[in-house]
């Protein structure tokens, strides 16, 4: 009853079944450990004491930055050079933006400094002026930017100043000297009173560090592919079911398989054109044959009268062409007859 799954269409079936289960249950699998990652990462996280109140470093000491060094205090001294606005970011449920500028220090690389935030829009702000001469600035230490951080704007066609994208592969278009991959935001306002009406930008929290929505995601995912597994199971019961109970109704003779089918088919409709034809000369074939039967007996009569000396001319001329040429052999004969009686009564 089973013999089917040895048919090629079956063997395509079960090498999709073989090689989809386990790719599923591996794929939920990887999920499941994602999950499990950012849940140890995030219960690190909250065992460790906060960044910013750790020692300050040597920038250069903290780079790259990573899910340790994020949000520890850097100490970078240098000279401020191009401003620019970042526009769109949201602090304390009100809309504003960062005021940036790039700390070029004695490596020749600039590090990006967020002075700190204003509220409203950037375009026509006015903006307290950076400190002149050479700074020392103390700032929490952050990663660049990509397109998944939050408030980021990857439109493009900000106007001239302005900044979607705190990251050194935006910055380094636009400034002529290199750029560190980091940037660091103030903690406090500059010393000074030039800062003092713009708020400080808090760190955030380095990236996958926390349970937000990407872990359960994570969740969610590991959930579908566990269920795809078993949908393509099911599916694979389901169709070899149906399959060997089609063929056991075959077996029994209750359903004729396709051979059978396909005869009784043919043969059918050889019976119906058959029965067709009959139709169409059923009434005319006798009738016409015996027609033309009995038009040869009167022909063949008319001849014999002929011979006696009767007229059978109008006879003659009843009969159709069809009798004439039946009776071909007899015509020449019986014409002679007629011309002889003819030529006597005329006498």
């Amino acid at each position: 009853m089973y013999r089917f799954l040895l048919t090629p269409r079956w063997w395509g079936i079960n090498l999709f079944v073989v090689l989809a289960i386990p790719f599923c249950v591996f794929m939920g699998t990887w999920q499941l450990g994602r999950f499990e990652d950012r849940v140890q990462s995030h219960e690190q996280a909250e065992k460790q004491p906060d960044p910013s109140t750790r020692a300050a470093k040597p920038l250069d000491e903290l780079l790259p930055v990573d899910k340790v060094t994020s949000g520890r205090p850097a100490v970078a001294t240098g000279t401020y050079a191009d401003q620019f606005l970042v526009p769109g970011r949201e602090l304390d449920d009100r809309q504003g933006f960062y005021v940036l500028n790039m700390l070029r220090t004695d490596s020749g690389k600039a590090l990006p400094v967020v002075r700190g935030w204003l509220p409203g829009s950037a375009s026509d702000a006015k903006v307290p002026a950076a400190p002149r001469g050479e700074v020392t600035v103390t700032g929490d230490l952050q990663a660049s930017e990509n397109a998944r951080s939050k408030g980021v704007d990857v439109r493009g066609g900000l106007p001239g100043g302005q900044l979607g994208m705190i990251s050194a592969a935006t910055l380094v278009n636009l400034v002529p000297y290199d750029v560190y991959d980091a940037w660091v935001t103030l903690p406090k306002p500059e010393a000074g009173g030039t800062g003092g009406a713009m708020k400080p930008v808090p760190a955030a929290a380095p990236e996958g560090s926390g349970l937000d929505l990407k872990a359960f995601q994570n969740l969610g995912y590991t959930g579908e592919w566990f269920v795809f597994a078993g949908f393509v199971l099911f599916m694979w019961f389901r169709l070899v079911r149906r399959e060997a109970e089609a063929a056991r109704d075959v077996a029994l003779g209750l359903v004729p398989d396709g051979a059978e089918a396909g005869a009784e088919e043919s043969g059918a409709g050889a019976e119906e054109s058959g029965a067709g034809a009959e139709e169409s000369s059923g009434a005319a074939g006798p009738e016409g044959s015996e027609t033309g039967a009995d038009r040869l007996e009167a022909g063949a009569g008319g001849s014999e009268a002929g011979s006696d000396g009767v007229d059978v001319g109008p006879v003659g001329s009843e009969a159709p062409a069809g009798s004439q040429d039946a009776v071909g052999s007899q015509g020449s004969g019986v014409a002679e007859d007629v011309r002889a009686a003819e030529a006597g009564s005329g006498r």
